[in-house]
């Protein structure tokens, strides 16, 4: 009877042992409340998990804006230190600006605020294409480069900015003429008013007080024939009738906007500055119309 016992004890034990291996493969069963205690666990850590870095993010923007403003402060401690040495201080133009010392003197600095040209000049101007006008102790203009050097004598009694590889100068009757870079006259000095070559021409007002435009040679290509013109931009230039009004004209010299309006200013980017009997501002485009 024992042996039986036995035997069947023997059989019920590796009856079970599938079973045994089967739960130990699959493990515990989770049931709904553990998963749901499981995935409020696994949110809480995400959401700690976002603020710990929306709070990193927001601490480093704060200190990436702390330093900008030192920065900003510093840099504008040292453009004020660099001011006080100086009566006036220009705009930079080709990397230097014009500065005017306690002894009403002029020269140039570079960005760092350092003297690159001494102040010694009585006047100059800002350097454009390169060269920038002086006026020396005899009150007489010419022309220096960036090292300082004169490239064109101080023999001219007034001098302006080089534009398209022109510049006006004076001569000792105050009529304006026009040098190149070389400081050699190609436009003889008779005219009594001239600006800057723009587009190719320049305006120029002759002994009558007319007002018309020159090319590069010299030649008149439109007749002075204007109380006022302005250069040409985009084209078009605005001029002054004998009646006091202003319009435009093209460069063949016909009227494309009426003269009606009190001032005018240049076009740019389309459109231009027109001041009504009114005394307000509008925008017109190049037909006329008033845009703005």
């Amino acid at each position: 009877m024992k042996a039986i016992i036995k035997v069947m004890l023997a059989v019920f034990v590796l009856s079970m042992v599938p079973t045994v291996q089967v739960a130990a493969q699959i493990g515990h069963i989770e049931t709904p409340k553990e998963r749901k205690a499981r995935e409020a666990r696994e949110a809480a850590a995400k959401k700690k998990k976002q603020q710990e870095a929306a709070a990193k993010k927001k601490r480093e923007e704060e200190a990436r804006k702390k330093r900008e403003a030192e920065t900003a402060a510093q840099r504008q401690r040292e453009e004020d230190a660099r001011k006080k040495k100086w009566r006036f201080q220009y705009n930079f133009s080709e990397g230097l600006a014009v500065v005017e010392d306690d002894n009403f003197k002029y020269g140039f600095i570079d960005k760092t605020g350092q003297v690159v040209i001494p102040c010694k000049w009585e006047t100059a101007g800002p350097f454009k294409e390169g060269l920038a006008y002086v006026e020396d102790d005899n009150l007489r203009y010419g022309f220096i480069e960036r090292t300082g050097q004169v490239v064109i004598p101080c023999e001219w009694y007034k001098a302006d900015d080089f534009s398209e590889g022109l510049a006006w100068v004076q001569d000792g009757n105050r009529k304006w003429g026009v040098i190149d870079k070389t400081g050699k006259l190609v436009i003889p000095c008779k005219w009594k008013y001239a600006s800057a070559f723009s587009e190719g021409l320049a305006v120029v007002e002759d002994a009558n007080r007319m007002w018309g435009f020159i090319d590069k040679t010299g030649k008149v290509v439109l007749p002075c024939k204007w109380k006022w013109t302005g250069g040409f931009s985009e084209g078009l230039a605005a001029v002054k009738d004998d009646n006091g009004k202003c319009g435009y004209i093209n460069k063949t010299g016909n009227v494309v906007i009426p003269c009606k309006w009190n001032n005018a200013r240049r076009f740019s980017g389309g459109l231009a500055e027109v001041q009504d009997d009114n005394d307000k501002w509008h925008k017109i485009d190049k037909t006329g119309k008033i845009v703005e």
